[in-house]
């Protein structure tokens, strides 16, 4: 094969001593562990700090709607009523929108109908979640919505921790800490470590900065006046928790981040689901970068700048590790050795996978009081960098431009699995 491929020398070391080579392996190789160790510290800042403020309720309790919008949930919605009905708050009520399901949710919903804080609005056109969760905003008779997915399971004091933000008048929603419960494969066990040592740690640390990259789609509470003044959910958008939070944000309404919020969600078992979400995912940061590109250019949008220009640099970062690895392949397969690696990266290699490690296990330790058996993931946390990186870098890379390039449909209909919500 190296003989095969030698002619390419010439080649390999024009783009090896080339300066745009020397500056994506320096972006390559610093920015995972400079923003690392930004998440960490702020997060850290965040915990000891912000996060130990108890907020208490007022003694008004006002009402909330929780809002549950279901496809094909008949295997679930039973546990999710089950839970919602024991909250520890005196003044609720529960709208299930059943988005035409082909299964028997309507009928898992409707046994729980004699209980007078549920309601059910069974449509018979499927025409998504974020149309769903519009088409509730008429029946809800509470300022505050309570927004969670048909597979969740909260625990009983969710809203007595959400609620007291929203005394906050600038407020417009509170996004909660949704856990992984169903861990049985390695696949899910990252997951778990993923949303206490990424996804947490992030939000944690975003709420130092002011403005956070999204609310959990699966449990976040909203305002209604100020989901009304932004127009409701767009119907259009891969992902619609993402957009409102960016539109929220940008008319200079806050979001919170409550850890002490708990909820149980379930996560994709296999690679093929997983790919499924993440590449909806992806499409819906590149939709929101999209629809929002004003954002570098007006000063009075400054505080989404962290938020935008890390999402692009996150974006450049996984092309990046997907080309440099590429290039990498060839050299070792045509006997080159370029500079950063033989192949592979060996001192920086180590250097980043030692810092993902290290904020793997600080996010998870931070989080243990919420998930006590999430320390018992972490062992698999060595397989994150060397699996669950370039996974996520090619997802990204595969499905990021298209979204930006091409014109979403009118409609984000329910064609994914539950577990991909």
């Amino acid at each position: 094969m190296e003989g095969l491929l030698r002619p390419l020398w010439p080649i390999l070391s024009a783009v090896d001593h080339s300066t745009w080579y020397t500056a994506a392996l320096g972006f390559y190789g610093f920015y995972p562990i400079v923003m690392s160790w930004f998440w960490i510290s702020l997060s850290l800042f965040f915990s000891r700090g912000q996060e130990s403020k108890i907020l208490e309720a007022d003694e008004t309790f006002p009402l909330v709607s929780v809002v549950v919008p279901c496809f094909a949930e008949e295997a679930t919605i039973t546990d999710t009523l089950d839970a919602l009905l024991k909250l520890d708050y005196p003044s609720f009520e529960i709208i299930v929108v059943n988005d035409a399901s082909p299964d028997n949710t309507a009928a898992k919903v409707r046994a729980f109908l004699a209980d007078s804080r549920v309601r059910l609005l069974n449509k018979t056109v499927n025409e998504g979640k974020a149309m769903g969760l519009n088409d509730a905003l008429p029946l809800c008779r509470g300022e505050i919505l309570l927004l969670i997915d048909g597979d969740i399971i909260v625990t009983p004091k969710v809203l007595r921790y959400m609620v007291p933000h929203f005394q906050g008048t600038h407020v417009a929603a509170v996004t909660g800490n949704p856990r992984v419960r169903n861990r049985t494969s390695l696949l899910q066990h990252l997951q778990a470590v993923e949303f206490s040592s990424i996804v947490s740690m992030q939000r944690r640390a975003q709420r130092v900065i002011g403005r956070i990259l999204t609310v959990s789609g699966a449990v976040f509470a909203i305002r209604r006046t100020a989901l009304l003044e932004v127009g409701g959910f767009s119907s259009h958008m891969a992902t619609e928790d993402m957009d409102i939070t960016w539109r929220l944000q940008m008319q200079r309404w806050d979001i919170r981040y409550e850890p002490r919020a708990v909820v149980w969600m379930q996560v994709p078992l296999n690679v093929r689901d997983l790919w499924k979400q993440r590449r909806r995912w992806a499409r819906g940061l590149a939709q929101a970068l999209k629809r929002h590109r004003e954002i570098p250019f007006r000063w009075k949008m400054r505080r989404m700048w962290p938020i935008y220009y890390e999402s692009c640099a996150s974006i450049l970062w996984s092309y990046m590790f997907v080309l440099m690895t590429a290039f990498w392949i060839l050299c070792k397969a045509a006997g080159y050795e370029p500079r950063g690696a033989s192949p592979f990266p060996n001192f920086w290699g180590m250097m980043i996978a030692t810092t993902c490690i290290a904020q793997l296990m600080i996010g998870a330790w931070v989080d243990r009081k919420y998930d006590p058996e999430i320390m018992g993931s972490t062992p698999d946390a060595v397989f994150y960098p060397i699996v669950y990186w370039m996974l996520m870098a090619i997802i990204t890379s595969l499905y990021t431009l298209p979204a930006m390039f091409q014109r979403p449909p009118k409609v984000q209909t329910w064609h994914i699995r539950r577990d991909e919500a």
